[in-house]
């Protein structure tokens, strides 16, 4: 079934007007002065990492190569278009028919990333390149930031599972793509059905306050959720008085009870108390699920705490402080003609304010130490040097306009948990630092 067919707010029919004017408007010029078929390379890059982070991952690849293949401009927007006088006629008639052609090569998602590399590299004509800027990056940027601040929360819960709970948060498409990168970055489960109907996520969820306080009384509630959903559901216990509460929940559902959920108060103090009343009541399997504004530092100071799961919210789907990565979508490589078989010549901007980049179509590749430790990200635009060849980085996403590398979730996840453990031991601290490993240009 396809989520569309439903009407459901998870997914867009075209992707053409998820753009900056001045994309269209580059294009009507280039057009007219016989610059847009020059063949060109884009790069996307990050200059540097939020303040403090260790590394970044790269995460909405999945997102961006269906954003690519949805990129039409229909009877619609080109009318709007028309009407806004935005573009003029030739242009008009000239993305009737667009399609994009070229080749697109990236880091696989759930990959980590550092300053400088090309995390994205797009190719083809300039007309058809740039009008996918905005698109690409709005994508990216975004769920970046979310899988990097799940990794750090992910990192910090250890063994422990962690459940997405931002819906409520923040846009409701962005929480579905926040759910998707919060998975990538190592959460187990969403709250948030449109993210698992749209993307497969396991989801979960029982009860908020407002339905115990539905009820005449605390037990009543509790029966009520017991008699529906089973001994094994998870019972929130912090409406009224926390410890009556947990006695209560291990009457009523018996030592099988599931799950007791904290959402208030002193998290390490209470869940101390509560797993020791629950033991003392000989529900010695109930586990403690916390929530409450919780972030990877919350996380890390739990983790002597006898909790089992982490709930997390607004602080994840705000990428924890850093809502975007800052990467840019750059020319770095032009022919000089619209000749096929013309050379393509490095481009860069020079201007001051630490702005700059680099020109020249490039290659990335990471250095592994001795011990198999990631050790350097290593750039180049010439050949890649010995030794780098089977450690480069980018892989092909689109080819002649194509996708070719479309992966399951799970598929992203285990590379991004594994990524991670290839970084030297330091990346998991979460006190303020440099990128774990340096840029190294060749």
């Amino acid at each position: 079934m396809n989520p569309a067919d439903l009407g459901l707010p998870v997914d867009v029919p075209s992707t053409a007007l998820f753009t900056d004017q001045y994309e269209l408007t580059m294009l009507q010029a280039a057009l007219a002065a016989g610059t847009a078929e020059r063949r060109s390379v884009f790069e996307v890059f990050t200059r540097r990492l939020p303040e403090g982070r260790r590394y970044g991952v790269v995460a909405g690849t999945g997102r961006v190569l269906d954003a690519v293949e949805n990129y039409r401009f229909d009877a619609a927007v080109l009318g709007f278009l028309r009407e806004r006088r935005i573009v003029d006629e030739p242009t008009l008639e000239w993305l009737a028919s667009y399609r994009f052609s070229g080749d697109i090569w990236g880091y696989p998602e759930g990959e980590v990333y550092f300053p400088g590399p090309p995390l994205l590299r797009v190719e083809g004509s300039f007309a058809e390149c740039v009008l996918l800027e905005t698109v690409i990056l709005s994508i990216l940027n975004h769920d970046s930031a979310i899988a990097a601040a799940a990794s750090r929360m992910s990192s910090a819960a250890g063994s422990r599972p962690l459940i997405e709970m931002g819906a409520r948060r923040t846009h409701e498409l962005a929480a579905v793509a926040a759910a998707r990168a919060a998975y990538v970055g190592g959460f187990a489960t969403t709250s948030d059905l449109a993210a698992g109907f749209r993307y497969g996520i396991p989801t979960v969820g029982t009860s908020a306050h407002a339905f115990t306080l539905l009820h005449d009384t605390e037990r009543d509630a509790f029966q009520a959720q017991v008699d529906s959903l089973g001994r094994g559901t998870t019972l929130l216990v912090d409406t009224y008085d926390v410890a009556e509460a947990v006695r209560m929940a291990v009457e009523v559902a018996g030592p099988e009870l599931g799950a007791v959920r904290i959402d208030s108060g002193d998290l390490l103090l209470v869940a101390h108390r509560v797993r020791q009343q629950l033991d003392e009541l000989g529900a010695t399997d109930t586990k403690i699920v916390v929530t409450s504004d919780l972030d990877e530092y919350a996380i890390a100071s739990l983790a002597a705490a006898p909790v089992d799961a982490y709930g997390v919210g607004t602080q994840l789907v705000t990428g924890s402080g850093h809502p975007t990565c800052s990467m840019v979508y750059k020319l770095v490589a032009r022919a000089e003609s619209a000749d096929p078989a013309a050379p393509l010549a490095p481009v860069a901007k020079k201007s001051t304010g630490g702005k700059t980049s680099i020109g020249g179509r490039k290659w990335a590749a990471r250095r592994l130490d001795e011990q198999g430790v990631a050790e350097a990200e290593v750039i180049g635009t010439g050949p890649v040097p010995a030794g780098l060849e089977d450690r480069q980085l980018l892989v092909e996403l689109i080819k002649g306009g194509q996708v070719v590398a479309r992966e399951s979730l799970d598929v992203v996840r285990d590379r991004h948990a594994a990524a991670r453990a290839g970084l030297p031991l330091s990346a998991n601290q979460l006190s303020r630092g440099e990128p774990v490993i340096p840029t190294e240009y060749v």
